[in-house]
């Protein structure tokens, strides 16, 4: 079956791309990599970067929660949306001149963001036939309600939904929020057809109250961080601990435990406000010169949202399969990226048999994947199940010798040949080695192709790396360990691998001793398992680090400084050196070392 291109489009804050061809991807990218804005929108040069591969679209499939008509931007003149005049000016599309709007090959899905969010997780599960659960801060918006009289906006905030090949997502139950005060409505058969979905009928809770994400960011917030940040609340709790001064965070109105809106107030779409003046203790002040995270108050309500959070998504998996009959469960949304959670829903899940797969592309940069293989199923009414899971999803590149030397001579930088043996024994004199090769991966975690790679066995390891990236002196980091090795140290609870560094997996007895700069204060560690057929040059470095140490696994963290994206290019490789402490940069492909040891002179 031929499909020809089909492109899909994320357009919020996480914006990018992805590139079908046959239902394959070709590439997927989040523009921040290429504009080296964090959080970038708009996926322009994203866009762009398809001339690369192919000068024609057959499709384009778009992902947001707002319509194209009503948020995306105009071009001047012909008043089409920017996304649709970018491609046609860029010669993707075909050239229309009697009518520039609904262009017949763009087709806007973004009244289905959390069903977008499912097809991405579903689709690259390899599962034949699966649930999906999906928790985000705010979905798609295209809908409203009547509360007395008055038309009330609503925001997807936790969904299940039936997933079935080839492109069959039926809802089963959804939490929708408001920032407009009204009592919380309970519709127990909820007309689908105001969900696209005719002839469906579904559990439906329309409410005032944050959403399990909203209610994580307000207090990613109020220990100093955005709230698009909440992986550094992840990384806060485990130095808090139950305290008697935080009340139950989520309340258990109508049994379903909604967010206290007492304690939490929704900003929807953007997010919500710990109403710190509901707890004397929480109006906690920092002395002079204090951080927000030292004080308990802060410690102890990260503790206690990620611990009873998670136990709200734990629910909404068990109640996916109840209300579904299926025991296989795909999670995906921006509570996805939770690997605490993840690993803490194994033990349940095990005992009732139930198979979890969550996706590493959970935050929106996953809804351009999702938004194209969604719109490849239907348009083709393909029912292919893919059993790839892959993440190096990035662009290709071959530099050649004289790019390679252009480079680095922009930065002052110098070249050599070089061996694993000669870079392992770097790390073991205490230097960091950035890692750069292959195709980039997607999504936020670094899996050995755009890494900082550390000796994990320096006490003081952590505290070393995080002031060289420009990070808090509480954030943890992960580690890449060879896949034959790991249940040799580290308790997977019944998993065989964890290849995509999803789940803060806790350590045996007297690992911790052993890789003290990588556990974390609660004992655990977010890893990575590498296979030689996933990544053999990384894999062929931890070996040898294994050789020379005695210990399978590497220091594994993002190519990059506080603030910034993950390095995508060479040129943004070597500059990050030229701009940092980092003094090596290792090019496994090649065979080559760059040294770039002047930073003191920036």
């Amino acid at each position: 079956m031929s499909s020809g291109y089909i492109l899909g489009i994320s357009r919020g804050h996480n914006a990018g791309v992805c590139l079908l061809k046959d239902g394959e991807i070709v590439f997927a990218i989040e523009e921040e990599r290429l504009s080296r804005k964090k959080y970038d929108g708009g996926p322009f040069a994203s866009m762009v970067k398809v001339l690369e591969y192919t000068d024609k679209l057959d499709y384009i499939f778009v992902s947001h929660t707002q319509s194209l008509e009503h948020t995306a931007g105009k071009v001047d003149y012909t008043g089409e949306d920017v996304y649709t005049g970018l491609a046609r000016k860029l010669g993707l599309i075909d050239q229309t001149t009697s009518n520039y709007y609904n262009h017949p090959q763009v087709i806007d899905l973004s009244a289905e963001h959390h069903k977008i969010h499912s097809a991405c997780a579903f689709y690259r599960s390899g599962f034949d036939d699966a649930v999906a659960v999906i928790v985000d801060g705010a979905g798609s918006s295209s809908h409203v309600m009547k509360h007395e009289n008055e038309v009330v906006t609503t925001w997807e905030v936790e969904s299940i939904i039936d997933c079935a090949y080839p492109s069959e997502f039926k809802t089963l139950y959804k939490h929708s929020g408001t920032r407009t005060p009204m009592p919380t409505q309970i519709v127990e058969e909820f007309p689908g057809e105001l969900y696209g979905e005719e002839g469906n009928k579904f559990f439906h809770i329309i409410s005032n109250n944050a959403g399990i994400v909203k209610a994580y960011e307000a207090v990613t917030e109020f220990c100093g961080f955005s709230g698009i940040e909440a992986g550094k609340t992840m990384g806060l709790f485990p130095y808090g601990f139950p305290h008697s001064y935080i009340p139950t965070l989520f309340n258990r109105e109508y049994n379903h435990g909604l967010a206290d809106r007492n304690m939490f107030v929704p900003m929807y779409p953007s997010g919500a406000i710990v109403n710190s003046q509901m707890v004397e203790a929480l109006d906690e002040k920092p002395e002079e010169g204090q951080d927000l995270t030292e004080l308990k108050s802060r410690r102890c309500l990260a503790y206690s949202i990620q611990i009873q959070s998670q136990e709200k998504v734990l629910e909404h998996i068990l109640a996916a399969v109840n209300f579904s009959g299926k025991k296989k469960v795909v999670l995906s949304g921006g509570y996805g990226l939770n690997c605490v959670a993840n690993y803490y829903y194994l033990d349940v899940l095990n005992k009732e048999g139930i198979e979890l797969y969550v996706e590493p592309i959970s935050n929106d940069g996953g809804t351009a994947i999702g938004v194209a293989m969604w719109g490849y199923y239907k348009m083709f009414n393909d029912s292919t199940v893919r059993h790839k899971r892959d993440i190096y999803l990035g662009p290709k590149y071959n530099y050649s010798s004289d790019e390679i030397e252009r480079v680095v001579a922009q930065y002052g930088g110098v070249i050599q040949d070089s061996t694993d043996s000669a870079v392992v024994e770097l790390m073991t004199n205490k230097n960091i080695v950035a890692c750069f090769q292959g195709r980039s991966e997607n999504g936020p975690r670094a899996l050995g192709n755009r890494s900082l790679l550390f000796d994990p066995r320096f006490e003081d390891g952590k505290d070393f790396v995080n002031e060289i990236k420009r990070r808090e002196y509480f954030r943890p980091f992960a580690g890449s360990i060879l896949h034959e090795d790991v249940h040799d140290w580290f308790d997977l609870r019944g998993m065989d691998e964890s290849p995509h560094m999803m789940y803060a997996v806790h350590c045996k007895e007297g690992v911790a001793e052993k890789i003290p700069s990588i556990i974390h204060v609660d004992g655990s560690c977010r890893i990575q398992t590498v296979k030689e057929e996933d990544n053999p040059l990384y894999h062929r470095l931890i070996t040898e680090f294994k050789k020379q140490t005695g210990t399978p696994i590497v220091f594994n963290t993002s190519f990059n400084l506080g603030g910034e994206p993950l390095v995508e290019t060479l040129d943004d490789a070597v500059r990050t050196l030229k701009e940092s402490q980092i003094e090596y940069l290792y090019l496994p492909e090649y065979g080559k070392l760059i040294t770039v040891n002047n930073w003191k002179e920036v």
